[in-house]
């Protein structure tokens, strides 16, 4: 039997133009594609005609496949000798539990290789015109996610997350904007400070709300954005009008001003 092997390949944001060549190589090679909640249905109409397609997508709340069944059925598809392209959202190591997909096969002793891709923090905000980091504005860039394991509580220490020359970037954090933004402000970020919330970045579908830290979950709401929703505090956000390059579909831009 031929030696299988899973690629732990990142599909970034939305566009598919966005995928590496290596991806799309590999997306067409496949024998299985393991599919994420998160993978656009224009990167999925890439996939060959009569490859098997699994979906194990995961929201709060709602887990078609767990992330113990996702484990085993990697390591199955491998071990029957077939080329598993394990397909996920932005990039399979960042928030991606892609480390654990390739931990759990590495203690089985089965053959894996990880693709990187573009993580959401990098092609949303770079398709909403935020810069994540900026000379005079913005020095280093810091990456949260908003949802804790097993859907707990999250708890970060802070004050520590406060820097006016860092950018704060937050995933999953739809559900707990209020909380994030309160807990921030509480720990002496400015209630002014710029920020901004994209809802499907890269796609035709984007969207794109901008206000103040203070005002953000409020104009969220008001906007109905829906997950996917990154969320990026900064000083860098007062860029966006600025290098607001990207066209998405004329209805679905909703900004407020800063």
């Amino acid at each position: 039997m031929a030696e299988g092997c899973v690629y732990l390949v990142g599909a970034g944001p939305g566009d598919p133009e966005l995928l590496t060549v290596k991806a799309q190589r590999l997306i067409c090679e496949a024998d299985v594609v393991v599919m994420d909640r998160l993978v656009s249905h224009e990167i999925e109409a890439l996939i060959p005609a009569g490859t098997t397609r699994i979906f194990a997508g995961k929201e709060a709340g709602k887990h078609h496949l767990r992330q113990e069944e996702i484990n085993d059925l990697l390591l199955r598809l491998a071990q029957s000798g077939r080329r598993v392209v394990r397909l996920k959202g932005g990039d399979p190591l960042i928030f991606g539990r892609g480390s654990e997909e390739a931990e759990h096969l590495a203690h089985h002793n089965t053959r894996f290789e990880v693709v990187p891709g573009i993580t959401a923090a990098a092609g949303c905000s770079a398709y909403a015109g935020i810069p994540l980091t900026h000379r005079g504005l913005a020095n280093t860039v810091r990456f949260i996610t908003g949802h804790a394991m097993d859907n707990g509580e999250i708890e970060y220490d802070w004050p520590k997350l406060v820097d006016p020359d860092c950018t704060l970037v937050i995933y999953m954090g739809l559900g707990t904007l209020d909380r994030v933004a309160a807990e921030l402000i509480g720990a002496g970020m400015s209630p002014d400070m710029p920020a901004a919330a994209i809802q499907h970045g890269t796609t035709a579908h984007q969207r794109r709300v901008t206000a103040t830290l203070a005002q953000l979950p409020d104009e969220v709401r008001a906007a109905h954005l829906a997950s996917p929703t990154l969320v990026v505090v900064g000083k860098v956000v007062g860029m966006a009008e600025i290098l607001d390059w990207f066209q998405p579909m004329p209805a679905g831009n909703h900004s407020v001003a800063l």
